[in-house]
């Protein structure tokens, strides 16, 4: 009797750990972050919300992901740079009005601002940055874009919510390179904006 042989096993391929995550982004001015880390608080004692607020100098509203990466690729870097180097709009002002959480994960509620009609110029934004984007063969636009501020990471659902106006002139974006893990951006390039609507 000859020994049956033992079926092949299939080794599954080393999970990739990312370290590193690319996204373009607007930042309020320092004034202005603080305003919205003191509305925050003001916030989260209202609601008693539990959770981790994010550091002022982090607060910003994303505009398009680039991607998740192990280590930090220079050739993506420099290809991202020079999609966002054809964008071309004039400086506009964005304003937030309403406070929300997006669902998350349980006990970590993203809980945000949230704006209407101050929103329209950083959604056109978006959309050119997401065209030039793709046109460079760095993915499609995001089919559903919410502008918004994370504030904090909550326990709880919050639902949608006036709150006093947050306004700021925007002048630029940036690609910011964020290491996963460690609450640390670090602003790679700046594009300014100074095109025709």
């Amino acid at each position: 009797m000859f020994d049956q042989p033992s079926p092949m096993r299939r080794e599954r391929p080393p999970q990739r750990i990312f370290t590193d995550r690319l996204f373009f982004a607007i930042f309020p001015d320092a004034g202005t972050a603080a305003r919205i880390a003191r509305l925050r608080e003001e916030l989260r004692l209202e609601l008693g919300l539990q959770g981790k607020p994010l550091a002022a100098e982090r607060l910003h509203a994303t505009l398009h992901p680039v991607g998740d990466y192990a280590g930090l690729p220079q050739d993506i870097v420099g290809m991202a740079g020079d999609a966002a180097s054809t964008v071309a709009m004039p400086p506009f002002t964005v304003a937030f009005d309403g406070a929300e959480s997006f669902r998350g994960r349980p006990g970590h509620r993203p809980f945000v601002l949230r704006g209407w009609d101050g929103v329209a110029g950083l959604m056109m934004l978006q959309q050119r940055l997401g065209l030039a984007m793709a046109k460079a063969g760095l993915g499609c636009s995001v089919p559903h874009y919410t502008p918004h501020v994370t504030l904090l990471y909550g326990d709880r659902l919050v639902t949608d919510r006036p709150v006093d106006r947050v306004s700021w002139a925007v002048h630029e974006f940036v690609l910011v390179h964020s290491l996963l893990g460690r609450s640390c951006y670090r602003l790679l390039a700046r594009f300014p904006l100074s095109g025709q609507a």
